[in-house]
């Protein structure tokens, strides 16, 4: 048995599949954000992030080197964000070949009894605030094609208690993908989005911590693979969505989560 079948979490040998290529990400500070800028990084992209916390970026662009990386403080919901990034794309690169789609907030919260604002807000993220961005970004590469690379979810495709208004969330921007691959082929540019599983960012290990032993474990019960999923896990899958690899790709939905949905 091989060493990286030994251990699934081993980091394969990385391919340079973003040579020359300009890569925006939004979310890109913490979790699943920050594990695909370094991926797409280490593969040789030239990345444009976005994203809230500026302690958190400058940490982020000291590691992969700011002749390489650069940050545009922002919030998604706001659509001067997305021009922004956009702009800064263009103007310091000339081009923009990838957008990663990853800016998102959590909620839970009982079907019957959540507030509709608090609906909006999770709507004005998780499905505005990556509009904004898709369409800003689309209008970038209309004419020269590119990929975008949305982070759905499980959820956009099942049903968990206390989940529902995620669930809607998600699934809206699952959608938007499918509709989005349809319309922007002819112009050469492919979306696809990712669905993950519970995957160990920051916000899932707080979960953990702070939620009994028994609920954990029955979480990982539902898992056939046995493991929580790792935001490289994710990264690995965006990135091949993102390359060339994936030409023939577009209005998929990739599970990363486990084998979970498949159960």
């Amino acid at each position: 048995m091989s060493a990286a079948a030994a251990h699934p979490e081993a980091t394969p040998a990385v391919v340079r599949r973003f040579t020359g290529k300009v890569i925006a990400v939004t979310g890109a500070t913490a979790g699943i954000g920050t594990a695909t800028a370094r991926r797409l990084s280490a593969e040789g992209g030239t990345l444009v992030l976005t994203g809230r916390n500026q302690a958190s970026a400058e940490a982020l662009l000291a590691e992969l080197g700011e002749d390489r990386a650069s940050f545009v403080a922002g919030d998604v919901r706001e659509r001067a964000t997305a021009d922004r990034v956009v702009a800064a794309a263009l103007e310091r690169h000339g081009r923009l070949d990838v957008l990663v789609n990853n800016a998102a907030v959590d909620h839970t919260g009982d079907v019957l009894e959540t507030p509709v604002e608090e609906v909006r807000e999770l709507f004005d993220v998780n499905v505005f605030g990556a509009l904004h961005m898709l369409q800003a970004a689309g209008r970038a590469m209309r004419g020269r094609g590119g990929a975008i690379v949305n982070v759905s979810s499980r959820l956009a495709s099942i049903g968990v208690p206390t989940m529902a208004m995620y669930s809607a969330a998600k699934g809206a921007l699952l959608s938007l993908t499918r509709g989005a691959a349809v319309e922007l082929a002819p112009d050469g540019i492919r979306v696809n989005a990712v669905a993950p599983g519970m995957t160990r960012t920051p916000l899932f290990e707080a979960w953990a911590a702070a939620e009994r032993r028994e609920v954990v474990d029955a979480a990982l019960a539902g898992i056939p693979q046995g493991r929580f999923g790792t935001p490289e896990d994710v990264a690995a899958a965006i990135a091949f969505l993102a390359s060339d690899e994936a030409a023939h790709v577009t209005g998929a939905s990739l599970p990363v989560d486990g084998g979970y949905t498949a159960a």
